[in-house]
């Protein structure tokens, strides 16, 4: 498993379709084809290939719109990475973002990271991912 790191990368995923919803949550997936991506490349004057290999990929999106604080950001997407390394041998050969579209409420998560916290992220990507792998 890979993990998305340019702007080219999450760009070229979240233009794919949402195969999967929570209520927090989306899953985002672009399935690849690396033969035209090359063949693309070499057309464009020998632009760089933005999947140099074909593998499961895998990004965290956590805006700071829904999560303010850098340690909520930190530990939701350790949450996401951590449940996408199970399901990796699961998932066809592509590219897949998570992203937080909505905010987890203050009153039920008054600490900026609690072990509930860590358990209702961890629960509601696994259910995420069980349904992304039904659709991919």
């Amino acid at each position: 498993m890979q993990r998305l790191k340019t702007r080219a990368q999450f760009q070229e995923v979240l233009a794919g379709t949402i195969v999967a919803k929570t209520r927090h949550f989306a899953l985002h997936c672009n399935k690849m084809d690396i033969g035209s991506a090359i063949q693309q490349a070499e057309k464009s004057n020998g632009l760089s290939v933005i999947f140099r290999r074909r593998d499961v990929w895998i990004g965290a999106m956590v805006p700071k719109r829904w999560a303010k604080r850098a340690v909520t950001r930190n530990a939701i997407k350790r949450q996401i990475y951590t449940v996408s390394a199970e399901f990796s041998l699961l998932y066809p050969q592509a590219a897949f973002v998570v992203r937080l579209r909505a905010s987890f409420p203050k009153a039920e998560f008054p600490s900026a990271i609690s072990e509930q916290l860590k358990l209702t992220v961890r629960a509601e990507v696994q259910a995420l991912m069980l349904a992304g792998v039904n659709a991919a």
